[in-house]
């Protein structure tokens, strides 16, 4: 994967590369109301999250026969598969699959959009980043979003579900500190298919136990409703949608593409209105447009982002 050589790109490029953003941030963005509808009839964290796995291994496997690219397994590549799993999927889609019964779901969109400040400290620790006043303006933004969100009383449609948001920031804690572990310490050498197909079927390894433990293993032979088709849908949509994002990423740069961030937040609020009908206060249309402001002075400019791209090359290979 690799940045453009220059800024502009030819206007038929241009616009191409956009529809692709937006509809990789559609579905990206349809997969939270999914995940509300899948937890509606009372599915649990484990039993979602292991079948969520199991469907991703599935596609990512198929890909990767398709591609002829066999699937290595080694003491760096299972480590890279365990934290994948581990802080991308089992721990962050736990604590969703439990905020999002309990939250509306633009909500928990706005939340997710965090990852990119929550970073930003991570990362000045690490070293991997430098200190930049613009930056952490766009960390307090985020910080006064959420505030926005959980501080006034009319904010929430129910008080009852301000005690959930804790819970709802967890996903984004967990991809913020999956995004550092891998600009640290890399990938082993592993392609993002590699790695995503490996973290999907140790994950469901992990996760079987647990849903079994639990009581909260889906059993497959049964009628399928909506909740089932939504979690189908929703596995299926991340597949194609990463993938998509993966190509976009290698054809538009990394700066072009991680604007999809803005994309899936917008969608994911919108999806919810039009599938979920849900309604938002004037307080989280106020927090969504500072969340999105402050995620806007986080993302690191083209310059800033060459430097750190060349790093996280030099880390992952």
């Amino acid at each position: 994967m690799s940045l453009p050589a220059t800024p502009d790109m030819p206007r038929r490029e241009l616009l191409f590369f956009t529809g692709m953003l937006v509809l990789i941030g559609a579905g990206w963005g349809l997969t939270q109301p999914l995940g509300k509808i899948a937890v509606s009839t009372g599915h649990r964290h484990f039993g979602l999250i292991f079948w969520q796995l199991v469907i991703g291994t599935v596609a990512f496997g198929a890909v990767s026969l398709a591609q002829r690219r066999r699937l290595p397994f080694n003491r760096d590549t299972l480590r890279v598969y365990l934290v994948v799993a581990l802080a991308g999927t089992i721990i962050p889609n736990s604590a969703s699959y439990q905020a999002i019964a309990h939250l509306p779901s633009g909500v928990l969109s706005i939340l997710l959009s965090l990852v990119p400040m929550l970073a930003f400290p991570m990362a000045l620790a690490l070293g991997l980043e430098k200190f930049a006043a613009r930056r952490l303006l766009g960390l307090l933004a985020g910080l006064a979003g959420v505030l926005l969100l959980i501080l006034p009383d009319a904010s929430l449609p129910d008080a009852a579900m301000l005690a959930w948001v804790p819970l709802g920031l967890v996903a984004p804690l967990f991809y913020a500190f999956e995004g550092n572990y891998v600009a640290r310490w890399g990938t082993a050498g592993l392609d993002p298919i590699r790695v995503l197909f490996g973290a999907s079927l140790v994950g469901a390894i992990m996760a079987l136990p647990l849903a079994l433990a639990t009581g909260q293993f889906i059993s497959p032979l049964r009628p399928y409703g909506a909740p089932e088709w939504a979690l189908i849908g929703s596995a299926l949509i991340h597949v194609v949608v990463y993938a998509g994002y993966v190509w976009l990423v290698g054809r538009a740069g990394a700066v072009f593409a991680v604007q999809v961030s803005y994309v899936v937040t917008g969608f994911g609020v919108f999806w919810a209105m039009q599938i979920l009908g849900e309604t938002y206060s004037p307080y989280i249309w106020a927090a969504l447009g500072i969340v999105l402001a402050g995620v806007m002075l986080v993302q690191p400019r083209r310059n800033e982002a060459v430097a750190e791209q060349a790093a996280i090359g030099e880390n992952t290979h």
